[in-house]
């Protein structure tokens, strides 16, 4: 087991043997430790994330191990199989796979076969100056791939930069998560939760919203199977982003489409979307259960229990129809239809924009959006109602998404630059909305409770009556922290950004 980081190599089976088998310098290699083959799952999440960051993670009987794009291998014992990185007890990977999200289950990408030796290079003196830690992974198709992580024993400094050496010269190339992928994983597909649409600055307006959307809809329907079996929450909560970013495009994309068709077109999403509402407001209860725990004291955690109790069950039963809607015939039918309707342009009717330029259409509906949300957000004080800064969420997430719909005909570091702040902005009016529906939902809640007697629902609403105290005390917090947001968004800089990109180019065109 490597048990601190080390430099990890790839090497040919040939160069292998003759690590292990040749001197260099004044060192010979012993092999002190063979283990037997043992099989490895290769484990990441759903969307890819892990390796995308670079990592590549193996789990065995006995491990965890780490290989990293930056040529570097750790590992840790495992008492039992992970399903989320908070399975993971405390150790040096534990640590590395802080950045994944907690909601996401870890699942097998494939598995194969692990044997494992270690080569310790010794002198005349029997002394052991440095070790190498040889890894050769065969996958179930037998694709092989032969790894080295060298580690440096103290005081022997010099000899670990000559096996370092050693190993560059016998062929080794320093370990490359990606390339290791596709070493072992060939066919592995690649989930892309933002897929990458290409855009030119000359393409009508039509043909980029039509683009946009049959790259979505895919997307959307890659989580199914993930939402069935009940892998996490996180399968439909990107389902549905995936669908509102579609119903989006419907909306935001003035007169690309025929009024009645975009009209219809929105109602064939919605419809789509609404049998998964209920599960996903059950899901959020669920993950912020913690967090509503934490906010109260523990002699009012009986009565979350009870709830909690009331929210799992319920959530069964949405889980149970939702998967039966998905299954369906009518569901399979109408997706497959909405597929088709996009993939063929002609079965699309034409608006009076279809046929103005993507890059000025866009132009012009990021440019009035930007300045909706200054109007709006700078009338935002201490005594703004609720509604309007919840309009203010929305503005910006259509600004956001127009934006992110149209980056690839604008430049790339200037469209980054100004997403920073938006996002800060929505980060912000995100708490403010999360404080207040969770406030609502869970007085609606209460309202179910009422007419039940007893000691439980008793418990319930003093629990819950607690809770929506502390939310809204921090509902509050956020709502001074908009102002302080906007000013940061509202900045010249910006101001002069989305002046030059999208206003003066579409004057300038």
């Amino acid at each position: 087991m490597i048990e601190s980081a080390m430099d990890c190599y790839r090497l040919s089976v040939t160069a292998v043997g003759e690590l292990v088998t040749r001197p260099f310098g004044k060192l010979n290699p012993v092999l002190t430790q063979v283990n037997e083959a043992a099989p490895f799952t290769a484990l990441d999440c759903f969307d890819q994330s892990l390796r995308r960051s670079g990592g590549l993670l193996l789990e065995t009987k006995t491990s965890f191990d780490l290989l990293s794009n930056d040529g570097q291998a750790i590992s840790q014992p495992a008492k039992h199989k992970a399903q989320f990185v908070s399975d993971f007890p405390a150790g040096p990977v534990q640590q590395a796979l802080a950045g994944l999200s907690p909601f996401r289950r870890l699942l097998p990408l494939g598995s194969g076969q692990l044997r494992q030796a270690v080569v310790a290079f010794i002198d005349g003196e029997e002394k052991t100056h440095c070790r190498a830690y040889l890894m050769q992974l065969t996958t179930q198709n037998g694709r092989v791939a032969e790894l080295v992580a060298l580690q440096g024993i103290k005081g022997y400094g010099e000899s670990l930069n000559i096996l370092r050496e050693h190993v560059q010269e016998l062929g080794g190339i320093a370990l490359n998560c990606n390339a290791l992928y596709d070493k072992l994983f060939p066919t592995l597909s690649k989930y892309e939760p933002k897929p990458t649409i290409h855009i030119a600055s000359d393409a009508p307006a039509f043909d980029a919203a039509n683009k946009i959307v049959s790259a979505y809809i895919p997307v959307a329907r890659a989580n199914e199977q993930g939402i069935i079996a009940d892998l996490d929450v996180e399968f439909l909560h990107s389902y549905r982003v995936q669908l509102r970013k579609i119903r989006s495009v419907l909306s935001l994309f003035k007169g690309i489409y025929d009024d009645a068709q975009t009209a219809s077109l929105k109602t064939r999403f919605s419809t789509l979307m609404a049998p998964s509402g209920a599960l996903r407001d059950l899901d959020v209860y669920l993950v912020e259960k913690q967090a509503y725990y934490d906010l109260i004291p523990i002699s009012l955690h009986n009565g979350l229990d009870i709830l909690y109790s009331m929210f799992a069950r319920q959530r069964k039963a949405e889980k149970i129809k939702l998967s039966r809607y998905l299954r369906s015939e009518d569901y399979k039918r109408e997706i497959v239809e909405l597929t088709e309707v996009f993939t063929r342009p002609e079965n699309l009717k034409r608006g009076p924009n279809a046929d103005v330029l993507a890059h000025d259409h866009a132009c012009e509906l990021i440019w009035k959006r930007y300045r909706k949300v200054c109007r709006v957000a700078s009338g935002i004080g201490p005594h703004t109602n609720d509604a309007e800064i919840h309009a203010l969420r929305i503005h910006c997430k259509k600004l956001r998404y127009l934006m992110q719909f149209f980056s690839p005909v604008f430049p790339r570091m200037a469209f980054k630059t100004l997403l920073k702040p938006l996002k800060g902005l929505q980060d912000n009016l995100g708490l403010f909305n999360d404080y207040s529906v969770q406030q609502e939902s869970l007085q609606v809640a209460l309202l179910n409770l009422s007419g039940k007697k007893g000691d439980s629902a008793l418990e319930i609403a003093q629990s819950v009556g607690a809770l929506v105290a502390v939310l809204h005390s921090r509902q509050l917090k956020e709502r001074a922290n908009v102002v302080k947001n906007f000013a940061k968004f509202n900045s010249l800089k910006t101001q002069q950004m989305f002046s030059e990109l999208f206003q003066q180019r579409k004057d300038e065109s």
